[in-house]
């Protein structure tokens, strides 16, 4: 078991945070240490660690290389020192077919944080919606958009949290079967924005 398995394995991203001297609640949030954060914004769940503020995210290797600006290599090596973890440590050459597999990782992990970027800027808008198109007591047509709100919010908040607290073959499968969806969200935001600055007052742009 190389020093990246092992530490994954024996080390999760509460234990570290803690002992770097990051106080967590009960609730698992805590005040992010990447940017200037007064109220809790960050959420550390059993396996990763999401900050809600500065959109931060990852396993405890890249949570403590964040910590202390290291690579992935030294900070899983700074991990298994500081909690007494054990690993075979092997020095030679990764042969291309490794290169290849951390090359397949980057994609799938520049692709999870893209769809999770982009469900999270359309669970804003939902609350938006829900907020600015809720009807009066008197209205007998509901805005379409208030609409999509009621009936999309809780379908898009389980997503997210299946991408922030799910194992990674569940969040793989949710990234490779929710692609289309994720490309015509984005779509309809950035149009959706888009005709709001085209529909705003010259003095206001």
């Amino acid at each position: 078991m190389n020093v990246f398995e092992a530490v994954k394995q024996s080390v999760t991203p509460r234990q570290a945070a803690e002992h770097y001297g990051v106080k967590v609640n009960r609730n698992g949030m805590a005040c992010c240490p990447f940017h200037q954060d007064k109220n809790p914004s960050m959420k550390i769940y059993k396996q990763r660690f999401h900050c809600f503020g500065c959109q931060e995210d990852g396993d405890v290797i890249d949570f403590t290389s964040r910590l202390y600006g290291l690579s992935a290599k030294e900070a899983a090596e700074k991990l298994a020192a500081d909690f007494g973890v054990s690993y075979e440590s092997r020095s030679r050459a990764s042969p291309r077919p490794v290169q290849k597999k951390i090359s397949e990782e980057l994609r799938f992990r520049e692709s999870e944080q893209k769809c999770f970027r982009v469900y999270s800027d359309y669970l804003r808008l939902l609350e938006k919606w829900r907020t600015e198109y809720a009807p009066e007591p008197d209205d007998e047509d509901w805005h379409p958009l208030f609409v999509e709100a009621l009936t999309k919010q809780t379908y898009v908040e389980y997503l997210l949290d299946m991408l922030l607290s799910s194992t990674m073959e569940k969040r793989s499968e949710l990234v490779t079967e929710h692609g289309k969806e994720v490309r015509d969200i984005e779509r309809r935001i950035s149009e959706f924005t888009a005709g709001k600055e085209r529909s705003a007052p010259a003095h206001c742009r």
